[in-house]
């Protein structure tokens, strides 16, 4: 069954762009498994090696779940090669127009006006959005303070959006590093009551760990619904103990956003997501156990969603400059 799904990613992988700017990477499910349903996965953010871990989950959603998915990637213009550090370039983001649900794993982006436009449509329909790590900061428009969106950018002062897309769709921004980053990890602790309640992006969760510290968390707003908190432990393993005298935060929840045009749209968000931290089997659940959720497919949730990486994952470790230099999409 692993050699059928791999097999079934490797074919179903298509490339899209032209010549030397080839921007992502579709993946197309089995007939059988077909949910019609459609992802896009925006990866971008220069730490915690976004490039590496969208293209793993796009594929388990397609290959073991039958979701159709694009991963979208910043891209150097000049060579063509996948660029974290590259802010202000991006191609493709017309297939939001499309999509059923978008996963935002980005940091401090500044996208030109015409390709932010869709993103802004897509919001103003009030259509699910997932965010990951660094996209309580997704946005900062730091050299065109003039966009038409330079409201999502994570310092605005503009009513209604003050601190960004972070703030006014996730329900924060970028506060701090709770947790000692690179020396500190982070325990997840279950909300038991939800879990019992039988809330579906819990089903079937037990252990979550991973190597990135956890974040600050400041002031969600009381509509937020806090699933898991986030223990700082002390050293970056499975086995290490808590750190004595740090509290606890938030660490993934849910919420209902209200876009500017007044519709509602579900928005599901985790502080965790540096590829490493998906190593942990079920912090690829929670995610994909989310995607059910937002695209209102919960009732054909499995009990223990099949999270199996589909073909080779070995990710990098987190930090600035680490990532993997001179990549065409394709590789």
């Amino acid at each position: 069954m692993a050699t059928a799904g791999i097999a079934m990613a490797l074919l179903g992988q298509a490339i899209t762009g032209t010549g030397q700017h080839q921007n992502a990477l579709t993946f197309e499910p089995e007939a059988s498994l077909n949910k019609n349903k459609y992802i896009v996965l925006i990866a971008g953010d220069e730490a915690y090696r976004s490039e590496e871990s969208m293209p793993m989950l796009a594929k388990i959603l397609a290959a073991r779940h039958g979701f159709r998915t694009t991963v979208l990637f910043s891209i150097n213009p000049a060579t063509g090669f996948v660029d974290p550090d590259e802010h202000q370039y991006m191609r493709g983001m017309e297939q939001l127009e499309k999509a059923d649900l978008v996963i935002l794993a980005t940091r401090f982006r500044e996208y030109p006006d015409d390709q932010m436009a869709y993103f802004d449509q897509y919001l103003q329909a009030g259509k699910p959005i997932i965010g990951i790590r660094t996209a309580t900061h997704a946005f900062r428009y730091a050299k065109r303070p003039d966009s038409r969106y330079a409201r999502y950018g994570f310092t605005s002062t503009r009513k209604g959006w003050e601190n960004g897309f972070g703030k006014k769709i996730l329900g924060e921004t970028w506060v701090s590093h709770h947790g000692a980053n690179g020396k500190e990890g982070t325990r997840a602790l279950i909300d038991g009551t939800k879990q019992q309640k039988g809330h579906p992006v819990l089903k079937g969760i037990k252990e979550i760990w991973g190597i990135t510290d956890v974040y600050g968390i400041k002031n969600l707003p009381a509509d937020a619904e806090i699933l898991l908190w986030g223990q700082p432990v002390d050293g970056m393993t499975r086995e290490s103990a808590p750190v004595w005298g740090k509290t606890m935060m938030p660490l993934a929840w849910t919420r209902e956003y209200t876009a500017d045009s007044g519709k509602k749209g579900k928005a599901f968000v985790t502080t965790m997501g540096a590829s490493m931290d998906f190593l942990n089997e079920d912090l690829r659940r929670l995610l994909v156990n989310a995607c059910y959720w937002a695209v209102g497919s919960e009732s054909s949730l499995p009990e223990n969603a099949d999270v199996a990486i589909v073909g080779e994952y070995a990710p990098t470790m987190f930090g600035f400059g680490t990532y993997q230099k001179e990549k065409k999409v394709a590789e």
